[in-house]
């Protein structure tokens, strides 16, 4: 079992900042990728980014490239994103996801565990 932490939530205005972290412990030297995830009530999970484990390379939704970055440390089995010029549309519960095999990083499908998610609120 994989057990996944995240953190860093919180409100900022518009233009601002956060950065989230995600911690995975447990059975993890089987990881293909990590990702996030975002939703807002009444809508699916939406893909944010993924990041590949051994080369390390990354994948952005659209709505997040130039302003979101994901990045990791496998030596501390932790990943973040960075979150910059964040917009009031950014708002939703950050999710973050393990996944053990090189499917589709795109879906949720892809990802074998997942996080207990961290509210992000941006004002206007």
């Amino acid at each position: 079992q994989v057990h996944l932490v995240e953190s860093g939530g919180g409100l900022v205005q518009a233009g601002g900042s956060l950065r989230l972290s995600c911690t995975a412990s447990g059975r993890t030297s089987g990881t293909f990728a990590m990702g996030w995830y975002r939703q807002v009530p009444g809508k699916e999970r939406d893909f944010v980014a993924a990041i590949t484990w051994n080369k390390g390379s990354t994948i952005y939704t659209d709505s997040v490239k130039g302003r979101f970055t994901i990045s990791r440390d496998n030596a501390k089995n932790t990943v973040w994103l960075q979150m910059n010029s964040l917009e009031p549309d950014d708002t939703a519960v950050y999710f973050c996801g393990l996944a053990l095999t090189p499917l589709n990083l795109r879906v949720t499908t892809g990802y074998n565990y997942w996080g207990q998610g961290t509210q992000v609120t941006v004002s206007s």
